[in-house]
């Protein structure tokens, strides 16, 4: 890629309503990154809505910002773009990084768990990663409370990655300032935010997807029902990756979430060797495929108004799979897809996890 083609591609990922999916389909139809950027409006204005780009200004003024503070970006196409992260559905099309980038080409292990974790898992924790480290394994954690900070504690001798739900120089929880600082010297710091970024709710499970997709497995430590690690552990399992979990007592609430994964299939481990043996039979051709050539179905230029409109009559406030969509209209994919995409870029369609869209 030129110069100019990554930073259009920067400013199309960060205009307004242009998410992973929707940077792929626009790259998909118009080629250049280049061309995307001048379709953004006549697209939303087809879907009922206006549509804008990111401004150059900006995006020039966070390329500075992220080179004063130490990063640098990696664009999905990149030659060191992590691979396996690459095969990942929704992969962030840039990434911000810290620190030493050839730790995620080695084999990586992600560690999650809860945050208010007993002491008897954050020692857990703590000792399973200086295993693995010794076993020439990476640890990926959220550098969150208890079992992440455990796990990176644990690692930063041998190799840690910490993936954060904010910019790289916000520093959160902040009781882990110095543990940060430490793992931009001497570990990787990735987000796919840009400086000044705050840790809102929400970006907190899209950072899950990163910490699952470097890794070839994913061990939970500890972790309640319906927590964070478990939605981790989820996309996981759905990217074709190893899920694993250590056993707790039944009578602590903080490993039912372990156990409940145990019983529905996960492998159970109890030492490094343990995670080892379950990851060293992943082959590659089990993962996604990735989309470095976004190679897929052209998305159609032209829609009549009449198959619009059976779209948008399919759609409603609940989220529903984009395949029934298509079923349903009888439309070809492209036709469906092309819909989806004008109606997001009018601000009037929501992408939900698992393929599913609604109307805003």
């Amino acid at each position: 890629m030129s110069e100019q083609d990554r930073f259009d591609r920067l400013r199309l990922i960060r205009s307004p309503r242009i998410g992973p999916v929707t940077f792929r389909q626009l790259i998909a139809r118009f080629g250049t990154a280049s061309e995307a950027l001048r379709a953004v409006p006549e697209l939303a204005a087809r879907g009922g809505g206006k549509g804008s780009v990111a401004a150059a200004a900006g995006v020039e003024q966070e390329i500075a910002r992220s080179r004063a503070l130490g990063g640098r970006y990696l664009l999905m196409g990149d030659a060191d773009y992590p691979f396996l992260l690459d095969q990942m559905e929704g992969a962030p099309p840039a990434l911000i990084v810290r620190g030493d980038v050839t730790l995620a080409a080695r084999q990586c292990v992600a560690m999650v768990g809860a945050r208010n974790a007993s002491a008897a898992a954050c020692r857990f924790a703590r000792t399973l990663a200086q295993d693995l480290g010794q076993r020439g394994a990476v640890t990926v954690s959220g550098l969150a409370r208890g079992i992440d900070t455990a796990a990176h504690q644990g690692s930063i001798a041998t190799g840690t990655i910490g993936v954060i739900a904010c910019g790289i120089d916000v520093i959160f929880p902040p009781e882990n300032a110095d543990l940060q600082e430490q793992m931009a010297k001497d570990g990787l710091l990735v987000t796919e935010h840009p400086p000044g970024t705050q840790p809102l709710a929400r970006h907190f499970p899209a950072r899950n997807r990163i910490i699952a997709g470097l890794a070839a497995g994913t061990v939970v430590v500890e972790a309640a029902p319906r927590s964070g690690s478990l939605i981790t552990a989820r996309l996981a399992a759905e990217a074709g990756r190893e899920v694993m979990a250590v056993p707790g007592s039944p009578l602590d609430p903080r490993a039912q979430g372990c156990n409940q994964l145990i019983r529905d299939g996960a492998i159970l481990v109890q030492d490094g060797a343990d995670v080892m043996e379950a990851i060293g039979s992943i082959d590659v051709r089990m993962v996604r495929q990735g989309s470095l050539n976004f190679a897929g179905e052209p998305v159609s230029a032209d829609v009549a108004a009449r198959d619009r409109a059976e779209v948008v009559g399919l759609l409603g406030s609940a989220p529903v799979p984009v395949d029934e969509v298509i079923r349903l209209s009888g439309l070809s994919p492209a036709i469906v897809q092309t819909v989806l995409l004008e109606l997001e870029l009018a601000a009037r369609l929501e992408r939900h996890a698992g393929g599913k869209v609604s109307l805003s």
